[in-house]
């Protein structure tokens, strides 16, 4: 008998694949708005060591896209896909193989989803679909 799953949402290679254009353009999106907050961060941090005002356009852009960045994890997360790298851009997809739950992997680079991995395997125990 097999363990309780741990995911509500598996995929199926083909499921994944479909959602991989979209994957890429968020993992895009989520890397030059982490380039901003790092920028905008040391804004804020400048105001405040200063004893500046907190408010303002500076604080604002902070804010703003810090929920952009939010926003774009949370389609990770409603759709139970794992970022676990994202300047890797390695994505876990839960899965069902041979009734085991396990997580198809993709990295950014990688042509197609080519790679399986038990649920506590992690990378280096990647094996060929």
């Amino acid at each position: 008998m097999n363990p309780p799953r741990q995911f509500t949402i598996h995929y199926t290679r083909e499921n994944a694949r479909l959602l991989l254009p979209l994957i890429k353009q968020w993992l895009t999106q989520m890397l030059r708005l982490e380039k901003g907050l790092q920028a905008a961060f040391q804004k804020v941090e400048l105001l405040v060591s200063t004893g500046q005002d907190h408010g303002g356009p500076v604080v604002e852009s902070y804010l703003s896209q810090r929920a952009d960045f939010l926003q774009l994890l949370g389609e990770f997360q409603k759709r139970q896909i794992l970022l676990k790298d994202l300047h890797r851009g390695l994505i876990d997809f839960p899965a069902v193989i041979d009734g085991r739950e396990v997580f198809l992997c993709w990295e950014q680079g990688e042509d197609d989803i080519e790679f399986w991995h038990e649920l506590d395997g992690g990378y280096a125990g990647r094996e060929r679909l």
